[in-house]
């Protein structure tokens, strides 16, 4: 099973989402997300500045099994970018939650947070997808 804590918020494109104090949204791939990438080897994170659209590609992981796109889980201007991951990616297997954190952004509607979706449903889709 697949680690999911409940304070995080989380995309069906496997996202995780956590808000911080300043009202920042700081985005990464889940657990179970890296699980199935495999180890990765390559990690492209999105520039400071750079506005996105909800649903938009926005960074791309690489593994040794497949390169797989990011997607934006809001709508948002880029605030700050991992950039240990150009020399580290394997920070997204061994701490996805922590160091391996992808980008953090402020979000254009400070309500976009609530409509992602929880720790339970996201449990669910994992299960649903496992089966």
């Amino acid at each position: 099973m697949s680690n999911i804590p409940t304070e995080l918020r989380y995309t069906s494109s496997h996202e995780w989402i956590k808000r911080e104090e300043d009202g920042t949204l700081t985005i990464g791939i889940t657990d179970h997300a890296q699980k199935l990438l495999g180890d990765l080897v390559y990690v492209e994170v999105p520039e400071e500045g750079v506005q996105f659209g909800e649903g938009d590609d926005c960074a791309v992981v690489e593994s040794v099994k497949a390169a797989s796109d990011v997607y934006c889980p809001v709508t948002g201007e880029v605030v700050a970018s991992n950039e240990a991951l150009a020399d580290t990616p394997e920070l997204l297997n061994t701490d996805p939650y922590g160091e391996g954190w992808l980008f953090r952004m402020r979000p254009d509607d400070e309500t976009a947070f609530d409509n992602l979706m929880d720790a339970d449903a996201y449990a669910e889709l994992v299960e649903s997808e496992e089966h």
